[in-house]
């Protein structure tokens, strides 16, 4: 019973509770819902109300925003099943096999998602008159809540939320002008669609490199759902997309999740049908990459659905479509409360049907006779990056452990692409395929992906042992594992006398973010670029702080910094080496501190630039500075020494600005450019770099060298044509000088993500320090097959001196939506040591 009702015991001895009248949304906001867009705050502070006017729902705040506003879920059921609310999520993870024991519940949870992009911003909206609708006892949907949970977070995205809502509230017209060329309809950069970093948070769920997704996931896992929808908006020309999804379908999705698919979409269809609402299904939007909100609760066994409105970012308050019609935000928002609605009707309904296939679907997996293998093994060569994996596999509830019998075992090898034998030790991590996340595990180690369809809406690689650069072997038995434990933290003791020198090794995150706490602390740093020994130490590519150049006394804070990240010194009393370079020498040189300066605005992708600037601040707590495009060219750019460029397509980035700096570079300034930002300094741009092509073709992306074949094709496989050059998300085998600085840290191989079609050659005056040397470097992914053969001989990334300075090139993006371990090594190479 709430505090705030009024218990009163008439005469005749009955308690009736009275309460003060729930209000729909557009009563208690003071507007009609879909005549202006409603803040952050407005949201939550409904569902505040709802909370206090009804006895079937609960709030419970999650989470924070990197911005600081408060993440969200409301939890809406019967009296009943509100009351043994815990009993029922403790059953769920029952069936999932992640709690023991028998479940004594029947009481299926959906949990709708809304706004995970900040600017389609009718979910949010309708969030709040579906919660209304179902806690309205006057209304026929009340009923549903008898034998269902629904969970609701109304904004999954409030930063983008809040970014988009006061763009429409500076540039909106009163009343709005629906005609797309007005400024309403046009966000300028970076848009509201991203979070606080400009990340995408609906390509984040399996990954969790932002704290929104953490937080979320980290609840989810308490729940476990047996249906999720991720509530979205699309081009406003397009109606309104339910599921059934389109093809490609990962092999391990069930046929229930498929067939059931089918039936909610029909479902939904009936409402549509009345209305005569447009609507279409079966197109685009596949289940193939795990980390959507479709796919990530699909592998986790439930039957996860986008649904897409028409509308978007452009829409604003109204649009006028192409067909001449009016689409409103009240339209949009009646769409997505129909769909809403009518997913929780069907789930109860089929609540026996949606908790037996839910709990067949985690027994299949938990006995790993789901998919090719049965056990992972990931070689312990590197304790930083399996330390960061366990993390990773811990976030997503996956099991992990190691073998006390250790033994030789065959299985296939991810860097060979072949099976081979192996040692299993017991310093090995193993992930099995027989647990309750078993399949979730499974696709994101699996080596390769099938496809049964190349149409597909996003990459279509991502084995973990490549990202993260560890040696592994898939295999098809099934192995006992213990829990592993991460290696345990440790505090280092400052020597008694200063030594000559310290080392700490390079080849992690890790080492990267305590370079750059040096730094910030102003020592001099210098780095070890060749194998050597100091008083019996042996190391290769290393930091190296030596007395000289620093303050006395410096052991002390040295110490400090070190146990804060971790990291082993090695103290030598003698710069005298056993072998290799002393410490005198130039290969021991110093490195300058990096004044870095990020360039962003329009012109620059936003994702690329938020993947960049967000691992500068949050994992390597580095300071730099952001240069807008709009003034950049009055900018005095001799303050700073790095200056990096985003992936991007810089239309405002004019001849002067690029002379800029050039001259810069030439002057000594490195120069970091990223994926499409080396297009403004190609092809005689005062630098080696060209476009490739080969001797048969005029140009990837320009005509055909059979005109007449073209002419002649048949207009439906247009698209498919077009995908033969292209690749939207591949892992290629890099071939890699380790000699230079670039490579340094890599544990000898390198995988890249490659995502554009774009080819350069190999650099002419330059170190080609990355590179694709045959079209058998393709380790996983679809790769069109004219691109497939035209790879070979391409940079991957490389560097060039340009006069005193250096530009540093990356085809691809290292930084690609912050998972892929191995590019963010790499980049930090180019950050610090790269050109120094």
């Amino acid at each position: 019973m709430r505090l705030n009702s009024a218990l009163i015991f008439i005469f005749i001895g009955f308690p009736i509770l009275l309460k003060a009248q729930m209000q729909s949304p557009s009563e208690f906001l003071g507007y009609e819902l879909g005549t202006k867009f409603s803040h952050h705050h407005q949201i939550l502070d409904y569902f505040k109300h709802l909370e206090s006017e009804s006895e079937n729902i609960f709030l419970r705040e999650y989470g924070k925003t990197y911005e600081g506003r408060p993440l969200m879920l409301a939890i809406l059921s019967s009296d009943e099943n509100l009351s043994k609310l815990d009993d029922i999520r403790l059953d769920n993870l029952k069936r999932a096999k992640i709690e023991s024991g028998t479940p004594s519940t029947n009481v299926p949870i959906v949990w709708l998602s809304y706004n995970v992009h900040g600017n389609e911003s009718s979910s949010s909206e309708a969030s709040m008159i579906t919660a209304h609708a179902l806690l309205n006892q006057n209304s026929a949907f009340s009923q549903f809540l008898e034998n269902t949970i629904v969970i609701i977070d109304p904004c999954l995205n409030p930063d983008g939320r809040e970014r988009y809502v006061h763009y429409y509230e500076e540039w909106g017209n009163m009343p709005f002008n629906p005609f797309v060329d007005d400024a309403e309809h046009r966000e300028l950069w970076p848009g509201g669609r991203a979070n606080h970093y400009y990340f995408d948070l609906n390509r984040d769920w399996a990954w969790q490199s932002q704290v929104e997704s953490q937080q979320r996931i980290k609840q989810y896992n308490k729940w476990m759902p047996q249906i999720h929808v991720d509530f979205h908006e699309q081009g406003p020309n397009e109606p309104y997309y339910f599921a059934p999804a389109a093809a490609p379908y990962h092999e391990l999705i069930s046929p229930w999740q498929r067939s059931f698919q089918q039936e909610i979409g029909r479902n939904h269809a009936r409402y549509f049908d009345e209305q005569g609402w447009l609507y279409f299904t079966g197109e685009f939007f596949d289940l193939l990459y795990p980390s959507y909100g479709d796919t990530y609760p699909t592998f986790n066994g439930a039957i996860g659905m986008t649904y897409e409105q028409g509308g978007h970012g452009m829409a604003g308050l109204g649009i006028q479509l192409e067909d001449g019609q009016l689409l409103t935000l009240k339209d949009r928002i009646a769409h997505h409360r129909t769909t809403g609605l009518s997913t929780v009707e069907i789930a109860s309904l089929s609540s026996d049907r949606l908790l037996e296939n839910f709990e067949s679907f985690f027994e299949k997996s938990n006995s790993g006779s789901l998919g090719k293998y049965k056990s992972f093994v990931i070689k312990n060569t590197n304790e930083d990056r399996i330390n960061h994996l366990m993390e990773w596999l811990d976030k997503n509830g996956i099991e992990y452990g190691k073998v006390n019998t250790i033994g030789n075992m065959r299985g296939y090898h991810y860097q060979s692409k072949t099976s081979k034998n192996y040692t299993l030790t017991a310093s090995d991590l193993v992930v099995p395929a027989n647990q309750p996340k078993g399949v979730l595990a499974h696709i994101l180690f699996e080596p390769t992906t099938k496809l049964t369809d190349s149409l597909t809406y996003d990459i279509t690689a991502w084995g973990a042992p490549y990202f993260y650069g560890l040696e592994a072997y898939a295999n098809d038995v099934t192995l006992d594992v213990v829990k592993k434990e991460p290696v345990l933290t440790f505090d280092l003791q400052a020597p008694d006398k200063s030594p000559y020198a310290y080392i700490s090794k390079w080849n992690s995150v890790n080492d990267a973010a305590f370079l750059a706490d040096l730094h910030k602390h102003n020592f001099k740093v210098r780095f070890l670029t060749r194998n050597a020994s100091f008083d019996g130490n042996e190391v290769g590519p290393s930091i190296v702080i030596t007395k000289v150049g620093n303050p006395e006394n410096y052991q002390g804070e040295i110490t400090r910094i070190a146990n804060k990240h971790n990291r082993m010194l090695i103290s030598v009393e003698s710069g005298f080496s056993d072998y290799g370079p002393d410490m005198g020498s130039s290969s021991v040189g110093l490195l300058k501190k990096p004044k870095v300066a990020l360039l962003g605005g329009r012109g620059v992708s936003s994702l690329s630039y938020g993947a960049v600037r967000h691992f500068i601040e949050q994992e390597l707590e580095y300071p730099y500075t952001i240069l807008r495009l709009d003034y950049f060219n009055s900018v005095d750019l001799d303050k700073y020494n790095v200056i990096i460029l985003p992936s991007g397509y810089y239309g405002s980035l004019g001849s002067d600005a690029v002379t800029k700096l050039i001259d810069w570079t030439k002057a000594g300034g490195k120069l970091i450019l990223i994926q499409g930002a080396l297009n403004k300094f190609k092809d005689g741009n005062n630098t080696s770099l060209s476009t490739y092509f080969d001797d048969d073709e005029e140009d990837l992306f320009g005509p055909a060298d059979n005109d007449k074949e073209e002419a002649l094709m048949n207009y439906g496989s247009g698209t498919r044509e077009w995908l033969k050059g292209q690749t939207p998300g591949s892992i290629y085998k890099v071939d890699l000088d380790l000699s230079h600085p670039f490579t340094f840290g890599l544990e000898g191989d390198y995988y890249s993500l490659k995502t554009s079609a774009t080819r350069y050659s190999y650099l002419s005056d330059g170190t080609n320090a990355g590179r694709i040397e045959s079209s058998g470097n393709l380790m996983s992914g679809f790769v069109g097959s004219d691109l497939q053969k035209r790879l070979a001989e391409t940079l991957v990334f490389g560097v060039e001196e340009v006069g005193r300075g250096s530009i540093v090139y990356f085809v691809d993006d290292p930084l690609f939506r912050s998972f892929w371990y191995e590019g963010k090594v790499l980049f930090s190479n180019a950050l610090f040591i790269v050109g120094n």
